[in-house]
């Protein structure tokens, strides 16, 4: 039987204005349709992405920690960069009646709303958390867990409704770091499985667009342990929700990141703590549909001492840092409390040198050579010296000085993946071989940074004598163009100083610091105060030319003295 068109007709507006109705009645399921990314593509979309470390976080206010207020320029200079999303870590303890029911400060959230919506005005995704109350009083949940679960979900249901409607491109992270004091390790899993899904049922418990908004959980410590990932796998497995995503942070190998125990160049072991890290997460999440967000990333010497890890080195795990989250599919986020961007006139990056690395990193691989320096004597025959060329994937181009191509053959050599420079490239790059750098080669790859060479010419530092106390001792030192790579620090008997007695080589930083302006070396009360009394302490300084200078130091009282040795 054949049907009137008229009908046919009538019907479809009919069913057209029934789904317009339906749409307009439920904005969830309005928003939802429109929705296009999974989680996974849309934590993709977000990388890389940048911390607003200590601000937000600082307490009691924005501007406690030396950063300016955020500010819509500030997030238009990020995405100018080339990042896709922000992490704004907020604390909120000093904003929140510390008793129930807990209530956040009406300004101090409307200020977080403003901020997030500067990032979401500058084409940002971004992330939102609870901060430092991780430690301030979630920490103290094993010893008093129902006022800390009262105060968490107080906070989180306020925070849902602030941001109940927000658009999906805001993500919520449940607990930065999460620690609990005097826990052993499967209590913590068990009271952070208890927070996530807290924290899961109040937001989607929350309606609007919280009903489907991507929400991150992090591992006990955000670390990648492999207990810790099978524990937040299985509860995120346990949640049964789609739009769920993991975080952990990665500082990298702890020696390597703080320059201890002699871990001074980016070895083998370094590289595979750090390759490790990632496939375990990758393995443990991505290759089963979650996302991951590498929420913090860097080196903690950055903290302490800039100069800690030498610039070489810190550039190779930039690098590969950058590949290897490539390579499994993981979303970074880059930890800069002000350390990277200078956010008072954002201007250039305080290491133009480094936000390139990272910034080539997250598209393409970059070659290097085992060290960025030659080190040349000051005086008497310059011999040939080579490296080794570090292609990671690309193929090496050549080396440039300035404008100049240098001749293959005649002032350089690659045989396989060994870099030869001639005697006479070096005598002429050297120059008057005044102290330190002379010249600064670039070595060129296919893709990526080029990588620099600089020619120093040195002598063996020379230090003095000198007077202090058990606050500091400053040594004079003619570093005559050398640098410091690390110290060793040794009793007679053979046992090592403290801190840190299980290894004799003392932390950059925290126990010693070269002051390349001042010409000299400083002794830190870290170690200094803890020496033994009237106890000579033997100190080794091993430069990065190879040259080993020893030094004597002893305490009195209060009173520690320096002598040659």
């Amino acid at each position: 039987m054949r049907k009137n068109p008229l009908s046919r007709a009538a019907s479809v507006l009919i069913a057209l204005i029934t789904l317009v109705v339906g749409l307009t009645a439920s904005p969830t399921a309005a928003t939802a349709a429109k929705r296009v990314h999974s989680a996974t593509d849309l934590v993709a979309a977000m990388q890389p992405g940048w911390n607003l470390g200590n601000t937000l976080d600082a307490f009691p206010d924005e501007t406690s920690w030396g950063n300016p207020l955020a500010t819509k320029a500030l997030f238009q200079k990020i995405r100018s960069e080339g990042f896709r999303s922000v992490r704004i870590p907020v604390t909120w303890t000093d904003h929140q009646s510390g008793t129930a029911p807990y209530t956040i400060d009406a300004t101090w959230m409307n200020r977080v709303k403003e901020v997030v919506d500067l990032a979401l005005a500058s084409d940002l995704y971004v992330l939102i958390n609870v901060h430092h109350d991780s430690w301030q009083w979630i920490s103290k949940m094993p010893a008093n867990h129902d006022e800390v679960v009262a105060r968490f979900n107080a906070s989180w249901t306020q925070i849902a409704a602030a941001f109940r409607d927000a658009p999906h491109k805001v993500l919520f992270e449940s607990v930065n770091e999460p620690q609990f004091d005097n826990a052993t390790d499967e209590e913590k899993m068990t009271l952070l499985a208890e927070l996530n899904r807290s924290f899961h049922g109040i937001v989607r418990g929350s309606g609007g667009r919280n009903a489907d908004r991507i929400l991150v959980l992090p591992t006990v410590h955000t670390s990648a342990d492999q207990k810790y990932l099978d524990s937040l796998y299985n509860e995120i497995s346990a949640l049964n929700d789609k739009n769920l995503a993991a975080t952990i942070h990665f500082y990298g190998y702890w020696p390597f990141s703080v320059n201890i125990a002699g871990v001074t160049t980016f070895n083998e072991e370094t590289q595979q703590e750090l390759i490790g890290y990632f496939d375990r997460a990758a393995l443990t999440f991505a290759s089963r549909g979650i996302p991951v967000i590498v929420g913090e990333y860097g080196l903690l010497s950055f903290d302490v001492d800039w100069n800690a890890v030498q610039q070489g080195e810190k550039l190779k795990f930039f690098e590969m840092l950058g590949y290897q989250a490539r390579a499994k599919k993981l979303t970074t986020m880059w930890w800069d409390n002000g350390q990277h961007l200078n956010r008072q006139t954002l201007g250039e990056w305080k290491d133009p040198g480094l936000f390139a690395q990272i910034k080539s990193s997250f598209t393409t691989r970059s070659g290097t050579t085992s060290s960025d320096s030659i080190f040349l004597p000051k005086s008497g025959a310059i011999e040939a010296q080579s490296l080794t060329l570090n292609k990671n994937g690309t193929y090496f181009r050549g080396l440039w000085h300035g404008a100049s191509r240098l001749h293959p053959g005649r002032d350089y050599t690659v045989s396989g993946d060994k870099l030869t420079f001639t005697a006479a490239a070096l005598t002429r790059l050297a120059g008057d071989r005044s102290h330190g750098v002379n010249a600064t080669i670039e070595a060129r790859f296919s893709s990526g940074i080029p990588w620099k060479i600089y020619v120093i010419s040195y002598d063996t530092p020379v230090l003095s004598n000198a007077t202090g106390t058990t606050e500091s001792l400053a040594i004079p030192t003619r570093f005559n163009g050398d640098r410091v790579a690390t110290m060793e620090a040794k009793y007679a008997d053979g046992t090592n100083a403290l801190p840190h007695d299980w290894t004799s080589y003392k932390e950059y930083g925290r126990s010693y610091s070269p002051s390349y302006e001042n010409n000299s070396i400083r002794l830190l009360k870290e170690l200094v105060s803890q020496m033994r009394e009237n106890t000579p302490l033997t100190l080794t300084f091993h430069f990065w030319s190879g040259a080993k200078v020893t030094y004597q130091v002893t305490r009195s009282g209060d009173t520690v003295t320096g002598t040659t040795s």
